[in-house]
């Protein structure tokens, strides 16, 4: 009926399924959801729903003003069988939508210059995008794209699309095999804390994995990967690698990383351990793409070199956008936590890289945000104001006012750091304004301790003894103490408790400083980040010393020195050099005792190997003095 109206033959359809349901002739949900799929025309969706909500209404209306009771009664069986057909229509309207994607992307496959190709297919199943594909439209998508191939006349692209459906299949295959061994080596690990990395073979999910994959290209990669070696050298050793085996690695990696992120976020029993390992999830796989990529950069020549370099940082920023749009997203904290094995003192670099292919966004605000701080942490103090000055400037036309707020507070304790006081007072009072504007609390619990942390500094380079200038300092960091613990945000409480803390040792009250360090530390090792858990242990020693509590002071000096030392954090000097200058005082014999008595809780912490590098540690200082 091509002259009747639209409008018309969707409520005759309706109508005509409606009468079939109360003469009992329609015999279950899929037959209605059939008949939907052949009488509607693709494209005329918005019609079709205005018709059903039309009839939706008036059936309604004839159920709440009755006639009589035998036509509200059929009313009524009328509206039942209307809200099975918008049920269905819903149903298929989500199948269009999938159809529809998997189509654009066949579509942009097969239609992409040879070189682009693969960036296509990794677009496709990109998982920020709007209609994300399940497990399920990933094998349809590579049946599909197998179909496709078979019809394309040349040659070359026929062959690449086949690869890239042969990629897709084979990484759903690995994936199936590593499925049950997703988590089990969380369970299988009897000490430590969890993470990806420690000792070769030992920590982490990479060596089980390799043993259940089966598929060579990533087996090798995992055995890499659990051994610690360089990703540089396997590379060098996969110059063969094939287009549809890079795709199964690529989607295996992907499985892996969204799966381990799902089941962490989970874990209700404690969702701060869980947002600290999926923190270390993103990062970690993150990097990895990172490296592959610079890796195939030197090991590949030509246009598979460009493809697989290409695509490598197309993956690394696509976890990095979905990471940075979590609630949990770091902030106010760095790339330590539960962070270990190699992955850490490169991954500034490797992530920094990324970054450059992306022009100013809301996401790539966030990443510098933490990049920032992660550099301020190593000292490389001019690197990490340029990344938070960026990221200050691309959050503030993004109207991120959280990222702003944020890195305003990263400047002001960047500012501290270099001694330059008025200008970190300064970021920190327009941090305290806009936040307390906004209602962002953990941005006023930062700002309030950036505002007492920088006055107190900036009190003692001016050598002002009035007691009220410190006591004003102190009363700002007392509130964000206080804002910080109502919020139960461990980070900031650490932050918070250092800064008191700092504040006491200043103003020569250690005994109270001591109390706040030790909560500072607790607060740090529940958050998972390394460098304030090494700042308290810092301070922390330096307060013991001042109450001529040498056994602490040691034992709170030797552990924040290696774990600074570690995070190539800067601040390890400082613990080194006062336990240098104990030792001195003491003599060597009685500074052994003493770490020797410390010995056991030590061990407890970082292990037989990290107690015996204390004493390289402390050599290590002594030798860059000369």
């Amino acid at each position: 009926m091509p002259d009747v109206p639209l409008r018309d033959r969707y409520l005759e359809l309706i109508d005509q399924i409606v009468t079939t349901t109360l003469k009992g002739n329609i015999s279950s949900k899929e037959q209605v959801y059939q008949m939907l799929l052949k009488g509607v025309e693709p494209g005329t969706g918005e019609i079709f729903e205005r018709c059903l909500e039309e009839r939706f209404t008036s059936t309604q209306e004839q159920i709440d003003n009755p006639v009589s009771e035998i036509k509200q009664a059929k009313a009524t069986r009328s509206l039942r069988a209307i809200s099975t057909i918008r049920s269905e229509w819903e149903r298929a309207q989500k199948q269009n939508q999938v159809s529809a994607a998997i189509n654009t992307a066949i579509n942009a496959v097969t239609t992409a210059e040879p070189e682009e190709r693969l960036s296509a297919l990794l677009r496709a199943i990109d998982p920020n995008q709007q209609q994300t594909l399940t497990l399920q439209q990933l094998k349809q998508l590579s049946q599909t794209l197998q179909q496709q191939s078979q019809q394309t006349s040349d040659p070359d692209s026929a062959q690449e699309i086949q690869q890239l459906s042969e990629g897709l299949k084979a990484g759903l295959a690995s994936w199936q095999r590593l499925e049950d061994y997703l988590v089990s080596w969380i369970y299988d690990q009897s000490q430590g804390t969890l993470g990806f990395g420690g000792l070769p073979e030992q920590r982490g999910p990479w060596g089980l994995w390799a043993k259940q994959v089966g598929s060579p290209l990533p087996q090798s990669l995992f055995q890499t990967l659990a051994r610690n070696q360089s990703l540089s050298e396997w590379a060098e050793s996969q110059r063969g690698i094939e287009l549809g085996a890079w795709v199964e690695l690529a989607v295996v990696l992907q499985c892996l990383q969204l799966a381990l992120v799902k089941w962490f976020d989970k874990m209700v029993y404690d969702s701060k351990v869980g947002a600290k390992l999926s923190i270390s999830t993103f990062i970690v796989f993150g990097v990895i793409w990172s490296q592959l990529a610079i890796a195939f950069s030197q090991a590949l020549t030509g246009v598979k070199r460009d493809r697989f370099v290409n695509g490598s940082f197309q993956v690394c920023l696509q976890i990095l956008r979905t990471f940075s749009q979590r609630d949990y997203f770091p902030l106010y904290g760095g790339i330590f936590a539960s962070l270990g094995g190699d992955y850490l003192s490169d991954a500034l670099n490797y992530l920094n890289e990324p970054l450059r292919r992306v022009e100013g966004t809301q996401e790539k605000a966030r990443i510098l945000t933490l990049l920032g701080y992660s550099f301020r942490a190593q000292g490389l103090y001019e690197r990490a104001a340029s990344f938070h000055q960026q990221a200050l400037d691309i959050a503030r036309d993004a109207n991120d006012s959280p990222c702003e707020i944020a890195n305003l507070n990263h400047l002001s304790r960047l500012c501290v750091a270099q001694k330059n006081y008025a200008e970190a007072i300064s970021y920190s009072q327009r941090a305290l304004i806009l936040s307390r504007q906004a209602g962002n609390k953990l941005g006023e619990a930062n700002a309030l301790a950036n505002l007492g942390y920088s006055e107190v500094f900036q009190a003692q380079q001016q050598q002002q003894a009035e007691p009220e200038v410190y006591e004003r300092a102190i009363n700002y960091l007392e509130q964000g103490v206080q804002l910080s613990e109502r919020l139960g945000d461990r980070q900031s409480q650490s932050l918070c408790f250092s800064s008191l803390g700092l504040a006491y040792v200043i103003v020569e009250q250690p005994q109270q400083a001591i109390a706040y360090l030790e909560s500072g530390w607790q607060a740090a090792q529940i958050s998972g980040d390394l460098y304030l858990q090494g700042l308290n242990l810092a301070y922390l020693s330096q307060a013991c010393y001042s109450m001529a509590n040498w056994q602490k002071a040691v034992y709170a000096g030797a552990l924040g020195a290696y774990v600074l030392e570690q995070i190539n954090a800067s601040d390890w000097r400082k613990p080194a050099g006062l336990l240098t200058i104990l030792q001195g005082q003491l003599g060597n014999e009685a500074f052994q005792n003493l770490l020797g008595q410390n010995r056991p809780k030590i061990i407890a912490l970082i292990g037989v190997d990290g107690y015996d590098y204390i004493g390289e540690l402390l050599e290590k200082y002594r030798s860059s003095l000369d």
